[in-house]
């Protein structure tokens, strides 16, 4: 799934973002902390707010972005209203957790690393949660899910599935 970065509609965060640069720019090592920033503010790394790092510390995109892909802390599509990571830790993957990552993705649509369309989910896929005696482990956003079975991925799943409703009241 391919994002289109909108500069208007994130002019004021790009304000902010010029700003923070501005102000640490003579900072040895600033480059990172400016990377932390960027996320921070747009929830990911958009191509045109690397160009606008590069331009506002005066070094080229090819170092910014290079930098960015090091750090496994950066990511380069937003992600979604509810981030569902999934353990892949040796103790969840040995009780199941791969099962429960193509149970989620089947479900949603996508595939690990990616965001639906309308930006209501992302897959995760993690390492190591340090929840081992709880395996398998399911996250979303920042509440933990313990001993999931494949059964229980969709009623998980639809808890944060929830629409709001609008009515007409004339």
């Amino acid at each position: 799934m391919d994002f289109k970065f909108d500069i208007e509609k994130n002019m004021e965060k790009v304000r902010c973002l010029e700003t923070f640069i501005e102000k640490n720019r003579q900072v040895p090592g600033v480059l990172i902390p400016v990377l932390q920033e960027a996320q921070g503010l747009f929830g990911y790394l958009a191509r045109e707010v690397m160009e606008i790092i590069a331009r506002g510390l005066d070094v080229p995109v090819s170092k910014v972005f290079g930098v960015a892909t090091y750090y496994t802390q950066f990511t380069f599509m937003p992600k979604g209203e509810n981030d569902i990571s999934i353990c892949l830790g040796t103790a969840c993957y040995v009780k199941g957790a791969q099962e429960i990552l193509e149970e989620v993705q089947n479900i949603l649509g996508i595939k690990d690393g990616e965001t639906t369309p309308d930006l209501k989910f992302s897959i995760t896929s993690t390492r190591c949660v340090g929840d081992c005696s709880l395996a398998p482990v399911v996250l979303v956003n920042d509440d933990i899910y313990p001993n999931v079975n494949k059964k229980e991925v969709k009623d998980i799943i639809a808890k944060y599935k929830v629409e709001v409703e609008c009515y007409d009241h004339l």
